[in-house]
């Protein structure tokens, strides 16, 4: 006799889905990112190379042992920390000694998102705290650069990057300051097109703007990233320069000038996009933008630090969860005013 029993499955929404999993998703922002990792070792050679495998094998080993340790399974599989160590590899500069970038490493991901509850539960992005770390525990060593282009840079390797660990770092290469510095400090705008195509100094994802706007038009493309914060944010920054540098143009620079230098590309298409920390809605996407595009702004022009994109993102970061509390859509089924 034919079984004529149905079972009725209820459950919450969304009730469609796009079929893309957790894996699937990081695995293309890994193919999105590979470009720019490929420059960042053209640009700054061997020493960048090793930068980016320390970073990423420090972060994917910690999560790996704190998964062990506490008794869960291993969740390295995911991909989800392999983009962070490679985010934050993009993040240093490239002559960094390896011992720091193993113990930011460990930091990011032990810090930043295990002690958070692991995939899913981060507040921030993790590649940004294991900077933020760096830079207050090693500022000197942090705020060193290494030139591009460097005519042996991929058979001598820099003494800084085999230093001992604790142990002070000698700088015996050519280092000189980023765009953002010397504008800060000396009022002197670098060419747009030296930044687009990252022919000046700075952390290895500085390298190509052109590279990393490619890569966040495939993951929009692929319905993988939210277009609205990169957009929002680009909007802000050149919006508030163009009225400032209307304003008086021998002090504040260019629109061009501040989109193409420094972290802002890497951070708004790659790191403010992240997908735990970042805002649930549209209309929160849009305004989380505009506040990491005001903060950058107010950052470089104001603060003491020529960069600000890893503290904009940092406080948006922590915003985030109340600006979903404050736009919220409308429940279904519910009229106007419906509590």
């Amino acid at each position: 006799m034919t079984d004529l029993r149905k079972n009725l499955e209820i459950g919450s929404s969304p009730h469609i889905s796009s079929g893309d999993s957790v894996d699937v998703i990081m695995r293309n922002v890994v193919i999105a990112l590979l470009p720019v990792c490929v420059f960042a070792v053209y640009a700054f050679g061997s020493a960048a190379a090793l930068v980016l495998a320390t970073a990423v094998t420090s972060c994917v080993a910690t999560e790996h042992v704190l998964c062990k340790v506490t008794g869960q399974s291993s969740t390295i599989g995911d991909w989800s920390v392999a983009i962070s160590g490679l985010l934050y590899g993009l993040t240093l500069p490239p002559d960094l000694p390896l011992w720091m970038v193993a113990i930011g490493g460990i930091f990011a991901v032990a810090v930043g998102k295990f002690l958070f509850g692991g995939l899913g539960s981060n507040a921030f992005n993790p590649a940004l705290v294991g900077r933020a770390f760096l830079q207050a525990a090693f500022p000197q060593a942090m705020t060193h650069w290494a030139t591009p282009l460097g005519d042996n840079r991929f058979i001598d390797l820099p003494t800084s990057t085999l230093a001992w660990p604790f142990a002070a770092p000698t700088y015996d290469s050519v280092t000189t300051a980023t765009p953002l510095a010397v504008m800060k400090f000396d009022g002197i705008q670098a060419a747009s097109g030296d930044l687009l195509f990252g022919l000046t100094s700075g952390s290895a994802g500085e390298t190509s703007a052109v590279l990393i706007l490619l890569g966040g038009i495939y993951l929009v493309a692929r319905n993988m990233m939210n277009w609205r914060i990169p957009v929002s944010i680009f909007a802000t920054v050149a919006v508030i320069t163009w009225g400032f540098n209307l304003y008086n143009p021998e002090v504040f620079p260019t629109p061009a000038f501040m989109l193409f230098a420094g972290g802002l590309m890497l951070g708004a298409v790659f790191m403010a996009t992240d997908l735990v920390a970042s805002p649930i809605t549209n209309a929160g996407c849009w305004l989380y933008g505009f506040l990491i595009g005001g903060l950058v702004v107010v950052i470089r022009f104001w603060g003491g630090m020529p960069e600000g994109v890893m503290y904009a993102i940092l406080l948006a970061n922590a915003v985030s969860p109340h600006i979903d509390r404050l736009i919220q859509p409308k429940v279904f089924g519910t009229g106007k005013g419906a509590g």
